[in-house]
């Protein structure tokens, strides 16, 4: 070998360099190439804002085990990265970014605005990219994408129009969501619920013809400026004969009719509700059944508009406490009560969303839906853990057309254009456009696409769609999607509709679902509670490796994961542990020609770890093709730590260090010794990249590197039955004898003799034959092998093990006149403890005035030291 392995692993050292080096050599490229499978991953794409977080650390560190040992199946395996435009966000960052120059995105106009975000982009766009290469990432970087590139934007056009030209997109006044600090419409899936502490208050208004009033109760009341009707079921006797009749609307004193309307639930409430349809989408939906008129009374930031000079320019929430005041004046309010309920959240600033009437451009949900549904159900495509398909039916099966209009300067500009000489609209793919009809120049839609529409297509407009590219036909549909659960409503149902509707193929075939990861208490990290964990000090700290092992250890599909920082230490551990391994193996390699042994020449342990290897590669393989990857990395981290360091070296030692008495049974050990430990590296390797290169390419220099190397197969010329159970009957056996050494305090440098007892003589066999395997690991000084006990001393130390008994003489273990002496000491403090514990329990002060728990607490204080003298005793007579 011509390099060498340095004395101590310091990630450091190698990750850079390697990854360097990989790249270079263009291992992480795919290409079509027909003689092979292809497999194909699309990473989900980070946003040009992002900082890594450990939850792109899991996602990330998931998509790149699964390619890693795809790759080293034989498969084109392509893994395509990309960045997000992430419009709401981004326009945030510079619009903030902008305001410290005093300037403000409407002061700068339109493309300067836009040549400030590209700015930005350019700055700021690749630092995750960055971030993702430390993880160890093995993306097709030569292919990276982003979401408003050329080709991207080519394809968000083409789908526009298409689906324009179908009657699938449509613009319309509608009642959508709206973020009144972004100034911009939200579709459904970007509203986030949560609880809050508000109010019922409750109110009445008057009948028209002086009869009385009619009672109800809102959260709401600043949105009462807006009813048009106040609304009844159509079955409530209480109310039948209200019917048809009008209210005077308090502060306002408008006449509005009461209606009959199945909305209503009778049994909350006193079965009236106001109807507001410019703001309540329920409302709306009622209001369009019976004709109301929409009254908007708040603008786009939430203050209500100039219709009501006595509240004009208020914040909704300071315009809620003068109309609740104004309301109680005119004896309008009844009461008010308290009441915790859900709201709506804008997902990006968390502020409080408004429902809003407002035109805008939806797509129709209901026939896009219905593939996307099905291509689940017949299990074209499959979610990992199953149960996550019921998020994903519910929100199909329950979806409403998607606002797809954003009130924004950044991100994909929609394809309409307006005359605003004869009022035509023109959808077209092209930059510019003159009106069909009178010839004027027409002038483009301000508004700009959701970000999820872009990325709706992310897994075909990346491989040439619209164009029929190779790639396109080689790669698609693609394989696995690795998502967190927290985007299946956002981005993968999206995905899922879109790719069925353009290329006629559901776009994945698993989808694999993750979840968060959280503190070592439990908690989301998050920025409010201080306890996010920096990916990269981790990786500056332990490695790259040793926080990936970290993220998939004990990690099951769709289940959140606790992240501790011993484990990452234990990582840490198990990395040196390899690495020391290795550098042993190789040290005796040195010099070594070493040849390939018959079956003849391999010892039982030998037959022992190859065949152990053989079937972690079967298991292994299973696990990685169900995605079990959590199962996976603990099998081959038990293999090395337990089969192959703690036991196989060990074993293998005694007939290394005799290569020269012995040279055959030597080089048996050595082949065995590197053939087990590169099968284990390359099983590693997915997990572990980066230390597993360095070791492979020093131990295998012949190997260009261990990314392209095959996975390891299970081979049945390996399956050594008889020499697991030969390994397994010694491993009995050694763990007995230490067991037994450790309760007697036996130390280590201590040799015992070691006389095994079976009436089977198959079983006297297998402990003869094999007497190299435990003569060291048992801290044997002598083995004898006997039918019976015939010989043995009465006071040698019994261990019992399957169809077998071990006998330890006690003067091989035992100094007796050191531990005669030492008992005699314990026995003196065991006899004064004895004397003040039973001296107290004789002690009625004592057991009347102590809590109850101290005298049951010296009881059990007593019982203890009577048991230990018990023992102390029984050993001193033996002696």
């Amino acid at each position: 070998m011509s390099k060498e392995l340095s004395k101590t692993y310091d990630p450091k050292d190698i990750e850079d360099r390697l990854y360097a080096n990989w790249e270079k050599m263009g291992y992480f490229h795919a290409e079509v190439d027909r003689s092979k499978k292809p497999f194909t991953i699309v990473m989900p794409p980070p946003n040009i804002t992002g900082q890594l977080h450990m939850g792109h650390a899991l996602d990330n560190t998931m998509q790149d085990i699964i390619i890693r040992y795809k790759r080293m199946q034989g498969y084109s395996a392509l893994w395509l990265p990309g960045t997000d435009h992430a419009s709401i966000a981004t326009e945030v960052k510079v619009v903030e970014q902008i305001a410290k120059e005093g300037l403000t995105k409407e002061d700068l106009g339109r493309e300067k605005f836009l040549d400030r975000v590209w700015d930005w982009k350019k700055e700021y766009g690749g630092r995750i990219v960055k971030q993702l290469r430390k993880m160890g990432s093995s993306a097709d970087w030569q292919r990276e994408r982003f979401t408003m590139d050329e080709g991207c934007n080519k394809a968000v056009k083409e789908v526009f129009v298409n689906l324009y030209n179908k009657g699938m997109i449509y613009r319309g006044e509608r009642i959508i969501n709206w973020c009144p600090c972004c100034l911009t419409s939200l579709s459904d899936a970007e509203v986030e619920y949560e609880d809050q502490a508000g109010h019922f208050w409750h109110l009445r208004y008057p009948l028209s013809d002086g009869s009385g009033y009619i009672q109800m109760a809102t959260t709401r009341p600043e949105t009462m400026l807006g009813d048009t009707a106040v609304a009844v079921n159509p079955k409530d006797e209480r109310y039948k004969d209200y019917v048809g009749k009008t209210v005077i609307l308090p502060i306002v004193h408008r006449e509005i009719p009461i209606i009959a309307d199945d909305y209503v639930d009778m049994e909350f409430g006193t079965g009236v509700v106001k109807i507001t349809p410019a703001h309540d989408p329920n409302d709306f939906e009622v209001g369009q059944r019976h004709n109301l008129a929409i009254i908007n009374v708040l603008t786009e930031d939430a203050k209500i508009t100039d219709d009501y000079p006595e509240f004009a320019g208020m914040d909704r929430y300071e315009a809620r406490e003068a109309i609740v005041k104004a309301l109680d004046a005119e004896g309008a309010l009844v009461k008010i009560e308290d009441h915790d309920h859900n709201v709506g959240t804008c997902y990006r600033c968390h502020t409080t969303i408004e429902p809003r009437v407002s035109k805008q451009w939806f797509v129709k949900m209901d026939e896009l839906a219905k593939p996307a549904i099905d291509a689940v159900k017949n299990n074209e495509t499959r979610f990992v853990p199953e149960h996550f398909e019921k998020t994903y039916f519910h929100w199909l099966e329950n979806i409403k057309d998607w606002c797809i209009s954003r009130q924004l300067w950044w991100g994909h500009r929609i394809p309409a254009f307006y005359c605003d000489e004869c009022g035509e609209l023109v959808v077209t793919k092209e930059e510019h456009c003159n009106c069909p009809k009178c010839g004027k120049p027409m002038r483009q839609d301000p508004d700009t696409l959701d970000t999820w529409f872009s990325s709706a297509l992310w897994p075909f407009s990346t491989l040439g769609w619209p164009d029929k590219t190779e790639d396109l036909d080689y790669f698609y549909p693609t394989n696995v999607l690795v998502t967190g659960y927290d985007i299946i409503l956002f981005w993968v149902m999206r995905m899922m509709f879109s790719g069925i509707e353009h290329t006629g193929k559901a776009p994945f075939d698993t989808v694999l679902i993750h979840g968060l990861v959280r503190d070592s208490q439990g908690r989301k990290m998050s920025k409010s509670l201080g306890n996010g964990i920096d990916p990269l000090e981790i990786i500056d700290q332990y490695g790259a490796d040793a926080l990936r092992l970290t993220l998939i250890t004990g990690n099951a599909p769709g289940n959140d994961m606790r992240f501790y920082m011993e484990r990452v230490e234990a990582s840490r551990n198990f990395a040196n542990k390899v690495w020391n391994a290795s550098r042993f193996i190789m040290m005796n390699l040195e010099g070594m020609e070493i040849k390939e042994p018959s079956i003849d020449e391999l010892h039982t342990a030998d037959k022992w770890i190859l065949s152990r290897v053989n079937t972690l590669a079967k298991d292994m393989t299973e696990n990685m093709d169900k995605y079990e990857l959590g199962i996976a990395v603990q099998k081959v981290y038990d293999f090395i730590w337990d089969e192959f360091c703690d036991w196989y070296i060990e074993i293998a030692k005694v007939r290394t260090y005799k290569k020269d008495e012995d040279p055959a049974s030597a080089n048996a050990a050595l082949w065995t010794l590197r053939t087990a430990l590169t099968n284990g590296l390359k099983m590693l390797h997915p997990f572990m990249p980066f230390i597993t290169e360095e070791i492979f390419t020093t131990l295998c220099p012949e190997e260009e590197t261990i990314m392209l190397s095959a996975w390891p197969e299970y081979k049945e010329e390996w399956n050594f039955t008889d020499a697991e159970a030969a390994l397994t009957r010694c491993q009995d056996l050694v763990r007995a004898v230490r067991n037994t050494r450790t309760s007697m305090e036996v130390p280590p440098s201590r040799k015992a003799k070691l006389i095994l007892v079976s009436e089977d003589a198959a079983v006297r066999e297998v402990f003869e034959a094999n007497k190299e395997v435990y003569v060291n690991l048992a801290f044997t000084n002598g083995i004898e092998i006997q039918s019976d006990k015939t010989g043995i001393s009465e006071n040698a130390v019994s261990c019992v093990i399957p169809d077998a008994v071990c006998y330890l003489p006690l003067e091989d273990l035992v100094d007796f006149e050191k531990e005669r002496e030492r008992l005699t000491k314990e026995k003196e403090k065991l006899t004064k403890e004895l004397a003040r514990s039973r001296g107290m329990l004789s002690n009625e002060k004592f057991l009347s005035n102590a809590k109850p728990e101290k005298v049951a607490e010296e009881k059990e204080k007593l019982a203890k030291y009577e048991q230990m003298m018990a023992s102390v005793e029984e050993r001193l007579s033996q002696m």
